[in-house]
């Protein structure tokens, strides 16, 4: 089995939950997803319902989802086994 890459994983899961964010914010806007936005926005600080508050969302969204990404990719590289050399 191969590594995964920290930086490609943490990149990855930061951008596509990032972008959820951002376009739950937007949809809440609408009156959609209220309840995500409402939740989250205790955690991450400016989110709200408004094109901006989307955007704050989304980079909150962005770090956090490239922390999670990094520690999955981490502890997942841990869980292998070493390779043993071919004579």
């Amino acid at each position: 089995m191969d590594k995964l890459s920290v930086k490609g994983l943490a990149l990855g899961i930061g951008a596509l939950w990032g972008f959820y964010v951002l376009c739950a914010g937007w949809a809440a806007h609408f009156g959609w997803w209220t309840t995500f936005v409402t939740a989250f926005g205790t955690a991450y600080i400016g989110y709200g319902p408004t094109f901006v508050g989307g955007i704050i969302g989304g980079i909150w969204g962005f770090f956090d989802g490239a922390v999670a990404g990094a520690i999955i990719a981490f502890i997942y590289n841990l869980s292998l086994k070493p390779r043993r050399a071919h004579k």
